[in-house]
């Protein structure tokens, strides 16, 4: 099964994080600890417990009891409670796997998932709960498994987040050849766009071009307009416009790569001589992030971090952020630290912090996205190595 994987974590770093994480669920008195995800995209503790991802909306429990002691409860034959062989990559850490047939659109069936899991805490004696992301678990197996007799729930997600935030040497390394298959998609990208084909079609080429290196998942949202319009990202259904002569195109890469771990690459094209409104507004948005890197420095709160940003904009006569214009990466395409006013999270070397300030007029939609590394004094250099700013073609 080790063959079969694009990138399997060491034993090392599965052991970190069970380490850690068991250390803080001991020091938060709990005996346990539940973690539900069912996608890729925005579902990364249980690939963080396990290596191993959910994905396609199909739930995949994890009850955690401690280092290398794990049940899972995943899509699979109904009485199923099996034992993995010893030495299996793809479930290290995982003592039984139990499985069901459950549906986010079946009402109910989520139901059997949560009495198989309060089977199995009840098994174990664990009677004090913790509940990891659970905004990331469907609401029939939480609510049904919380109705369960002889538990008490605590929500311990900061906890394991101030763990999660922060990435190993060999994450890093990870993170870096993300960046790097993103940076050789955005290459590939500029080479193949030409008027008379659509929008969808761009897309369709670069997620080719990201999977053939060893992306994992990931979304691809793009547009094109006429120069002096805005193009602003949009998802696959609503890209069917033809490219024409003279167009802007933009193009957001948001994949993780080899082994998982997320990065986002933006930049905006020009087939032709660009309006100089989409010149300046390229212009701001490049300036926007330089500062922002200035204000990632260890011990900083993120909520003043925000607030310098909002500063900033309003003195270049520019909209302030009341969105998301940077935040953390890793098994989550946005995962803690967010820079904004509801994140109390301070900032630690080791993180992985994506920065891609922009706005959108009329005339023009301006956003520049690289990920930085956080060192001891502060980001290094972008991971990616594409030209910031506008590319004219």
């Amino acid at each position: 099964m080790s063959q079969r994987l694009i990138a399997p974590l060491s034993d090392a770093e599965l052991t970190r994080r069970w380490t850690a994480a068991s250390k803080a669920m001991r020091d938060a008195d709990l005996d346990a600890l539940v973690v539900q995800n069912s996608n890729d995209w925005m579902g990364g503790y249980v690939r963080w417990f396990t290596g191993i991802p959910a994905t396609n909306g199909y739930p995949r429990t994890v009850l955690f009891f401690g280092p290398g002691d794990m049940s899972v409860i995943e899509m699979g034959n109904r009485g199923d409670a099996l034992q993995p062989p010893a030495g299996e990559a793809s479930t290290r850490g995982i003592t039984k796997i139990i499985g069901n047939p459950s549906f986010s659109a079946v009402s109910g069936t989520f139901a059997v998932d949560a009495r198989l899991a309060a089977d199995e805490l009840a098994a174990r004696g664990a009677k004090r709960i913790g509940w990891v992301s659970p905004d990331g678990v469907y609401h029939g197996f939480a609510e049904a498994l919380e109705n369960c007799e002889g538990f008490s729930f605590a929500d311990a997600t900061y906890a394991i987040d101030e763990i999660k935030a922060v990435k190993s040497a060999e994450e890093q390394a990870l993170t870096q050849l993300t960046a790097t298959l993103q940076d050789e998609v955005m290459a590939a990208v500029a080479g193949f766009i030409r008027p008379g084909l659509h929008d969808f079609e761009i897309a369709a080429f670069a997620q080719y071009e990201a999977q053939k290196r060893g992306a994992e998942q990931g979304i691809f949202i793009n547009s094109s307009s006429p120069s002096g319009k805005a193009a602003v990202f949009r998802p696959r259904h609503m890209q069917g416009r033809k490219i024409e002569a003279g167009d802007v195109f933009s193009l957001l890469v948001e994949t993780n790569g080899p082994g998982g771990y997320y990065c986002e690459l933006g930049r905006t094209f020009s087939l032709g001589k660009p309006a100089a409104s989409l010149v300046a507004a390229n212009r701001a948005a490049v300036a926007a992030q330089a500062q922002n890197r200035e204000w990632l420095i260890p011990g900083s709160r993120v909520s003043e971090i925000f607030a310098r940003h909002n500063a900033y904009m309003r003195g270049q006569n520019l909209p302030p952020e009341t969105r998301l214009h940077c935040h953390g990466q890793g098994y989550d395409m946005v995962e803690r630290p967010l820079i904004r006013d509801d994140d109390d999270m301070v900032l630690r070397e080791g993180m992985n912090i994506v920065i891609h300030p922009g706005y959108i007029n009329e005339e023009a939609f301006a956003l520049v996205c690289d990920n930085y590394l956080i060192g001891p004094q502060g980001p290094g250099p972008s991971l990616h190595k594409t030209e910031q700013g506008l590319i004219t073609l």
